[in-house]
């Protein structure tokens, strides 16, 4: 006869995740590192460019250990462990990766700009249209630069002060984007100190605190049982059985 804890698989599995440290490392260990590089992109108080690709991708690699250690180790197949044994993850790894590269393939190319209002951007980004396409048309928010071939609009996100440089239409020129995203990088960085905004320091700093809570609790997590970690490892890897 088989015991069971009387919890369904799926809470099975989400509760030996919360009591396992290293798979706490995994999962939460990138959420951390990502939290406390854009908490310090929103306090640094200067304009960045980001490109969507970029954007996504670094999102991407933050939430694969929450990926990896949740779903994908609860649907993992017997019989590939069977087979594969620890290079399974490898396997696992590079599906992701590659599942990742698809997505950020598919995408609309796309710019983001950090710490700056749409006050802020709108004459710089008109004397680098300026400077790019002199036949570069403006629709409100809307911005067309036919000799580049670029057709975009512009998003914000007021609570983050961010600008999105969003493709409009499937045909775009991915050359004309490079030198559109070169161009307002070094329009960017000759710009002075943006002024202060309360709402994006608050922003930022909660960000920081939050990645430096999980870090020092991940880091507790480890110290408190370095042997548990050791065999959390072994089983993960199908080391041990």
């Amino acid at each position: 006869m088989v015991l069971t804890t009387g919890r369904p698989p799926k809470l099975e599995h989400l509760f030996s995740i919360l009591m396992d440290p290293f798979r706490l490392c995994v999962a939460l260990g990138p959420v951390a590192i990502y939290c406390l590089l854009l908490g310090g992109v929103h306090l640094t108080r200067r304009p960045l460019v980001v490109s969507g690709v970029r954007d996504t991708a670094a999102l991407g690699v933050a939430v694969a250990g929450l990926i990896l250690v949740g779903p994908v180790e609860m649907l993992l197949p017997y019989a590939s462990i069977v087979l594969f044994g620890a290079s399974v993850w490898f396997f696992v790894i590079t599906l992701y990766a590659l599942a990742l590269i698809l997505v950020l393939l598919m995408m609309r190319p796309r710019l983001v700009v950090y710490n700056i209002t749409m006050e802020q951007l709108r004459p710089i980004l008109a004397e680098v249209v300026e400077q790019l396409d002199q036949e570069a048309r403006w629709a409100g928010d809307s911005l067309f630069l036919p000799s580049l071939g670029v057709q975009l609009h512009l998003e914000t996100d007021p609570m983050f002060r961010n600008i999105s440089l969003v493709a409009s239409g499937h045909r775009q020129n991915f050359l004309g984007w490079r030198r559109l995203e070169h161009t307002l990088r070094s329009a960017l960085a000759e710009h002075e100190t943006l002024a202060e905004n309360p709402r994006v320091w608050k922003v930022g700093m909660a960000l920081l605190a939050v990645g430096i809570c999980l870090l020092v609790f991940l880091l507790i997590g480890v110290a408190s049982d370095p042997q548990a970690v050791a065999q959390s490892v072994l089983e993960l890897l199908h080391l041990q059985q």
